[in-house]
Protein backbone atom coordinates (compact mmCIF):
# COMPACT_ATOMS: atom_id res chain seq x y z
CA UNK A 1 0.00 0.00 0.00
CA UNK A 2 3.08 2.53 0.10
CA UNK A 3 5.51 1.46 -2.47
CA UNK A 4 2.14 0.80 -4.75
CA UNK A 5 0.39 3.67 -3.59
CA UNK A 6 -3.21 1.69 -3.31
CA UNK A 7 -3.16 2.48 -0.02
CA UNK A 8 -6.43 0.91 1.49
CA UNK A 9 -7.97 -0.11 -1.82
CA UNK A 10 -6.46 -3.84 -1.94
CA UNK A 11 -8.15 -5.32 1.48
CA UNK A 12 -11.83 -5.81 0.24
CA UNK A 13 -10.19 -7.59 -2.92
CA UNK A 14 -7.51 -9.45 -0.55
CA UNK A 15 -9.22 -10.38 2.71
CA UNK A 16 -12.72 -11.69 2.03
CA UNK A 17 -11.53 -14.39 -0.16
CA UNK A 18 -9.15 -15.76 2.78
CA UNK A 19 -11.61 -15.60 5.77
CA UNK A 20 -13.01 -19.02 5.45
CA UNK A 21 -9.04 -20.36 5.54
CA UNK A 22 -8.46 -17.92 8.65
CA UNK A 23 -11.69 -19.52 9.94
CA UNK A 24 -10.25 -22.65 9.70
CA UNK A 25 -7.02 -21.85 11.15
CA UNK A 26 -9.08 -19.95 14.31
CA UNK A 27 -7.27 -16.94 13.91
CA UNK A 28 -8.11 -14.30 15.94
CA UNK A 29 -9.22 -11.16 13.48
CA UNK A 30 -7.95 -8.81 15.93
CA UNK A 31 -4.54 -9.73 15.50
CA UNK A 32 -5.13 -9.80 11.25
CA UNK A 33 -7.00 -6.33 12.11
CA UNK A 34 -3.68 -5.11 13.97
CA UNK A 35 -1.38 -6.73 11.54
CA UNK A 36 -3.13 -4.64 8.52
CA UNK A 37 -3.39 -1.71 10.64
CA UNK A 38 0.44 -1.79 11.10
CA UNK A 39 0.83 -2.05 7.58
CA UNK A 40 -1.10 0.82 7.07
CA UNK A 41 0.48 2.94 9.33
CA UNK A 42 4.28 2.11 9.96
CA UNK A 43 5.59 2.63 6.74
CA UNK A 44 4.53 6.25 6.45
CA UNK A 45 5.74 6.87 9.51
CA UNK A 46 8.97 5.71 9.39
CA UNK A 47 10.18 5.23 5.37
CA UNK A 48 10.39 8.08 3.12
CA UNK A 49 8.47 6.67 0.23
CA UNK A 50 5.20 6.71 -1.09
CA UNK A 51 3.03 8.08 1.47
CA UNK A 52 5.58 8.09 3.89
CA UNK A 53 7.48 10.99 1.51
CA UNK A 54 4.23 12.99 2.11
CA UNK A 55 3.82 12.47 5.52
CA UNK A 56 7.47 13.51 6.16
CA UNK A 57 7.71 16.30 3.62
CA UNK A 58 4.49 17.37 5.60
CA UNK A 59 5.98 17.17 9.10
CA UNK A 60 9.39 18.79 7.67
CA UNK A 61 7.58 21.76 5.95
CA UNK A 62 5.28 22.76 9.05
CA UNK A 63 8.41 22.68 11.42
CA UNK A 64 10.08 24.80 9.05
CA UNK A 65 7.44 26.97 8.56
CA UNK A 66 6.71 27.61 11.93
CA UNK A 67 10.63 28.23 12.61
CA UNK A 68 12.69 24.75 13.04
CA UNK A 69 14.58 24.52 9.66
CA UNK A 70 14.38 20.49 9.15
CA UNK A 71 14.59 18.54 6.34
CA UNK A 72 12.78 15.21 5.30
CA UNK A 73 15.86 13.87 5.85
CA UNK A 74 15.52 14.54 9.06
CA UNK A 75 12.28 13.43 9.96
CA UNK A 76 13.57 9.34 8.69
CA UNK A 77 16.74 9.78 11.22
CA UNK A 78 14.80 9.71 14.03
CA UNK A 79 11.03 8.21 13.07
CA UNK A 80 12.84 4.88 12.75
CA UNK A 81 12.31 4.96 16.86
CA UNK A 82 8.62 5.30 16.58
CA UNK A 83 8.51 2.20 13.83
CA UNK A 84 10.57 0.24 16.49
CA UNK A 85 8.41 0.57 19.08
CA UNK A 86 5.43 -0.55 17.05
CA UNK A 87 7.08 -3.43 15.86
CA UNK A 88 7.47 -4.87 19.17
CA UNK A 89 3.79 -4.03 19.78
CA UNK A 90 2.87 -5.98 17.03
CA UNK A 91 4.85 -8.50 17.44
CA UNK A 92 3.65 -9.05 21.52
CA UNK A 93 -0.09 -8.81 19.97
CA UNK A 94 0.47 -11.28 17.30
CA UNK A 95 2.21 -14.33 19.29
CA UNK A 96 0.85 -13.06 23.07
CA UNK A 97 -2.46 -11.14 23.04
CA UNK A 98 -4.02 -12.95 20.71
CA UNK A 99 -2.36 -16.19 20.06
CA UNK A 100 -5.27 -18.20 21.24
CA UNK A 101 -7.42 -19.70 18.85
CA UNK A 102 -11.15 -17.60 18.19
CA UNK A 103 -13.78 -19.79 16.64
CA UNK A 104 -16.47 -18.01 13.98
CA UNK A 105 -19.11 -19.53 11.49
CA UNK A 106 -17.97 -20.14 7.91
CA UNK A 107 -20.49 -18.23 6.27
CA UNK A 108 -20.58 -16.73 3.00
CA UNK A 109 -18.16 -13.90 2.35
CA UNK A 110 -18.70 -10.77 0.48
CA UNK A 111 -16.19 -11.78 -2.34
CA UNK A 112 -17.37 -9.52 -5.07
CA UNK A 113 -14.04 -7.33 -5.36
CA UNK A 114 -12.20 -10.15 -5.76
CA UNK A 115 -14.22 -11.70 -8.20
CA UNK A 116 -13.56 -9.10 -10.33
CA UNK A 117 -10.24 -9.85 -10.89
CA UNK A 118 -10.03 -14.17 -10.57
CA UNK A 119 -9.25 -15.88 -13.73
CA UNK A 120 -6.28 -16.89 -15.89
CA UNK A 121 -3.25 -14.06 -16.74
CA UNK A 122 -3.93 -12.37 -19.84
CA UNK A 123 -2.67 -9.36 -21.75
CA UNK A 124 -4.13 -6.93 -19.10
CA UNK A 125 -2.40 -8.15 -15.95
CA UNK A 126 0.60 -7.80 -17.20
CA UNK A 127 0.17 -4.47 -18.60
CA UNK A 128 -0.95 -3.70 -15.04
CA UNK A 129 2.43 -5.29 -13.84
CA UNK A 130 3.87 -2.77 -16.20
CA UNK A 131 2.51 -0.27 -14.74
CA UNK A 132 3.25 -1.53 -11.13
CA UNK A 133 7.09 -0.97 -12.24
CA UNK A 134 6.14 2.56 -13.66
CA UNK A 135 4.59 3.90 -10.98
CA UNK A 136 7.43 2.65 -8.37
CA UNK A 137 10.35 4.28 -10.58
CA UNK A 138 8.60 7.56 -11.50
CA UNK A 139 7.95 7.70 -7.78
CA UNK A 140 11.87 6.92 -7.19
CA UNK A 141 13.00 9.87 -9.79
CA UNK A 142 10.26 12.52 -9.27
CA UNK A 143 9.66 12.02 -5.44
CA UNK A 144 5.92 12.85 -6.43
CA UNK A 145 3.39 10.77 -5.92
CA UNK A 146 0.73 11.97 -7.77
CA UNK A 147 3.05 11.97 -11.05
CA UNK A 148 3.55 8.08 -10.78
CA UNK A 149 -0.06 7.28 -9.79
CA UNK A 150 -0.92 9.43 -13.05
CA UNK A 151 2.03 7.49 -15.18
CA UNK A 152 0.69 4.33 -14.08
CA UNK A 153 -2.74 5.08 -14.87
CA UNK A 154 -1.69 6.33 -18.35
CA UNK A 155 0.19 3.14 -19.08
CA UNK A 156 -2.74 0.93 -18.36
CA UNK A 157 -4.85 3.18 -20.92
CA UNK A 158 -2.63 3.50 -23.04
CA UNK A 159 -1.89 -0.22 -23.41
CA UNK A 160 -5.20 -0.75 -23.14
CA UNK A 161 -5.73 -3.55 -19.77
CA UNK A 162 -8.70 -0.81 -19.66
CA UNK A 163 -10.29 0.05 -22.44
CA UNK A 164 -11.45 3.69 -22.87
CA UNK A 165 -15.45 2.43 -23.03
CA UNK A 166 -15.03 0.73 -19.47
CA UNK A 167 -13.31 3.57 -18.36
CA UNK A 168 -16.13 5.37 -16.50
CA UNK A 169 -17.53 1.92 -14.80
CA UNK A 170 -14.01 1.06 -13.53
CA UNK A 171 -13.54 4.21 -11.80
CA UNK A 172 -17.03 4.08 -10.74
CA UNK A 173 -16.34 0.53 -9.31
CA UNK A 174 -13.47 2.18 -7.28
CA UNK A 175 -16.00 4.88 -5.92
CA UNK A 176 -18.34 1.96 -4.93
CA UNK A 177 -15.41 -0.12 -3.26
CA UNK A 178 -14.32 2.69 -1.31
CA UNK A 179 -17.21 5.27 -1.05
CA UNK A 180 -18.54 4.42 2.89
CA UNK A 181 -14.84 4.83 3.97
CA UNK A 182 -14.36 8.08 2.16
CA UNK A 183 -18.02 9.52 3.60
CA UNK A 184 -16.72 8.66 6.38
CA UNK A 185 -13.50 10.02 6.50
CA UNK A 186 -15.14 13.60 4.41
CA UNK A 187 -17.40 13.98 8.02
CA UNK A 188 -14.30 13.51 9.77
CA UNK A 189 -12.72 16.34 8.04
CA UNK A 190 -15.82 18.67 8.02
CA UNK A 191 -15.43 17.96 12.07
CA UNK A 192 -11.57 18.85 11.45
CA UNK A 193 -12.48 22.21 9.86
CA UNK A 194 -15.17 22.84 12.76
CA UNK A 195 -12.88 22.91 15.58
CA UNK A 196 -10.26 24.69 13.76
CA UNK A 197 -12.67 27.46 13.45
CA UNK A 198 -14.26 27.70 16.95
CA UNK A 199 -10.57 27.49 18.27
CA UNK A 200 -11.31 24.46 20.12
CA UNK A 201 -7.55 23.04 19.74
CA UNK A 202 -6.22 26.37 20.46
CA UNK A 203 -8.12 26.10 23.84
CA UNK A 204 -6.43 22.61 24.53
CA UNK A 205 -3.41 23.27 23.56
CA UNK A 206 -3.68 26.93 26.01
CA UNK A 207 -4.38 25.07 28.54
CA UNK A 208 -1.66 21.93 28.52
CA UNK A 209 0.79 24.35 28.18
CA UNK A 210 -0.57 26.42 31.17
CA UNK A 211 -0.41 22.77 33.21
CA UNK A 212 3.20 21.80 32.31
CA UNK A 213 5.73 24.20 33.37
CA UNK A 214 9.11 24.02 32.00
CA UNK A 215 8.93 20.11 32.70
CA UNK A 216 10.47 18.60 29.64
CA UNK A 217 8.61 14.84 30.63
CA UNK A 218 5.34 16.82 31.14
CA UNK A 219 5.53 18.21 27.95
CA UNK A 220 6.15 15.71 26.35
CA UNK A 221 3.36 13.81 27.66
CA UNK A 222 0.93 16.48 26.93
CA UNK A 223 1.91 17.08 23.56
CA UNK A 224 1.34 13.32 22.43
CA UNK A 225 -1.92 13.59 24.30
CA UNK A 226 -3.28 16.16 22.59
CA UNK A 227 -2.19 15.35 19.39
CA UNK A 228 -3.71 11.91 20.46
CA UNK A 229 -7.40 13.91 21.11
CA UNK A 230 -6.90 15.70 17.67
CA UNK A 231 -6.02 12.81 15.61
CA UNK A 232 -8.78 10.42 17.07
CA UNK A 233 -11.34 13.56 16.17
CA UNK A 234 -10.33 13.76 12.84
CA UNK A 235 -8.91 10.38 11.70
CA UNK A 236 -5.99 11.80 9.71
CA UNK A 237 -2.20 11.90 11.38
CA UNK A 238 -1.64 13.97 7.75
CA UNK A 239 -3.89 16.88 8.78
CA UNK A 240 -2.74 17.34 12.80
CA UNK A 241 0.61 18.35 11.86
CA UNK A 242 -0.60 21.35 10.80
CA UNK A 243 -2.83 22.15 13.42
CA UNK A 244 -0.20 21.59 16.00
CA UNK A 245 2.73 22.64 14.83
CA UNK A 246 2.30 26.33 14.87
CA UNK A 247 2.02 26.14 18.91
CA UNK A 248 4.48 23.02 19.58
CA UNK A 249 7.18 24.25 17.57
CA UNK A 250 7.65 27.47 19.65
CA UNK A 251 6.81 25.04 23.00
CA UNK A 252 9.66 22.90 22.57
CA UNK A 253 12.47 25.08 21.31
CA UNK A 254 11.62 27.26 24.89
CA UNK A 255 12.00 23.98 27.18
CA UNK A 256 14.96 23.37 25.25
CA UNK A 257 13.60 19.91 23.40
CA UNK A 258 16.73 19.65 20.71
CA UNK A 259 15.15 19.68 16.56
CA UNK A 260 15.48 15.72 16.59
CA UNK A 261 13.42 15.23 20.09
CA UNK A 262 10.79 17.92 18.49
CA UNK A 263 10.40 15.91 14.68
CA UNK A 264 9.99 12.81 17.54
CA UNK A 265 7.23 14.45 19.13
CA UNK A 266 5.23 15.98 16.48
CA UNK A 267 5.60 12.95 14.43
CA UNK A 268 4.49 10.64 17.27
CA UNK A 269 1.46 12.83 18.53
CA UNK A 270 0.09 13.27 15.08
CA UNK A 271 0.71 9.59 14.21
CA UNK A 272 -1.19 8.81 17.53
CA UNK A 273 -4.98 8.40 17.20
CA UNK A 274 -4.68 7.10 13.56
CA UNK A 275 -4.66 3.66 15.00
CA UNK A 276 -7.88 3.54 17.11
CA UNK A 277 -9.89 6.38 15.53
CA UNK A 278 -13.30 4.86 14.12
CA UNK A 279 -12.76 7.41 11.37
CA UNK A 280 -9.63 6.47 10.38
CA UNK A 281 -8.63 4.65 7.06
CA UNK A 282 -6.24 2.69 9.20
CA UNK A 283 -9.15 1.48 10.69
CA UNK A 284 -11.88 1.65 8.36
CA UNK A 285 -9.51 -0.59 5.85
CA UNK A 286 -9.18 -3.37 8.03
CA UNK A 287 -12.61 -3.90 8.83
CA UNK A 288 -13.98 -3.75 5.29
CA UNK A 289 -11.98 -6.52 4.94
CA UNK A 290 -12.47 -8.55 8.07
CA UNK A 291 -16.52 -8.05 8.24
CA UNK A 292 -17.35 -9.27 4.81
CA UNK A 293 -19.05 -11.80 6.48
CA UNK A 294 -20.79 -10.01 9.09
CA UNK A 295 -18.36 -11.35 11.67
CA UNK A 296 -16.01 -8.33 12.91
CA UNK A 297 -16.89 -5.50 14.54
CA UNK A 298 -15.47 -2.17 13.60
CA UNK A 299 -15.45 -1.32 17.37
CA UNK A 300 -14.65 -4.13 19.57
CA UNK A 301 -12.62 -5.92 17.10
CA UNK A 302 -10.62 -3.19 15.13
CA UNK A 303 -10.58 0.10 17.19
CA UNK A 304 -9.83 -0.69 20.14
CA UNK A 305 -7.16 -3.61 19.92
CA UNK A 306 -5.74 -1.12 17.32
CA UNK A 307 -5.44 1.76 19.80
CA UNK A 308 -4.12 -0.41 22.81
CA UNK A 309 -1.47 -2.20 20.69
CA UNK A 310 0.14 0.83 18.95
CA UNK A 311 -1.33 3.57 21.07
CA UNK A 312 0.63 3.34 24.17
CA UNK A 313 4.27 2.20 22.35
CA UNK A 314 4.07 4.83 20.54
CA UNK A 315 3.15 7.65 23.20
CA UNK A 316 6.07 5.72 25.13
CA UNK A 317 8.44 5.67 22.42
CA UNK A 318 7.95 9.64 21.75
CA UNK A 319 7.94 10.67 25.51
CA UNK A 320 10.81 8.30 26.43
CA UNK A 321 13.39 8.90 23.71
CA UNK A 322 12.55 12.70 23.14
CA UNK A 323 14.16 13.34 26.46
CA UNK A 324 17.37 11.74 25.30
CA UNK A 325 18.09 12.67 21.93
Amino acid sequence: QNIVPVHIAYIPILIPPILSIMNKLKLDRRAAACCTAFGLEVPYIAIPFGFGLIFQTVIATNLSKNGMKVSVSDVSAVNWYLGAAMLAALLFAVFVLYRKPREYKTTEADTRAADAVVGPLTKAHYVTMLAIIVVVVVQVISKDLSLSSLAGLATMIIFRAVAWKDIDKQLMGGVKLMGLIAFIMLIAGGYANVIQATGGVNELVHFGVASMGQNKLIAAFVITIIGLLVTMGIGTSFGTVPILAVLFVPLCQSIGFSTPATILLMSSAAALGDAGSPASDTTLGPTSGLNADGQHSHIWDTCIPTFLIFNIPLMAAGIVISQFI
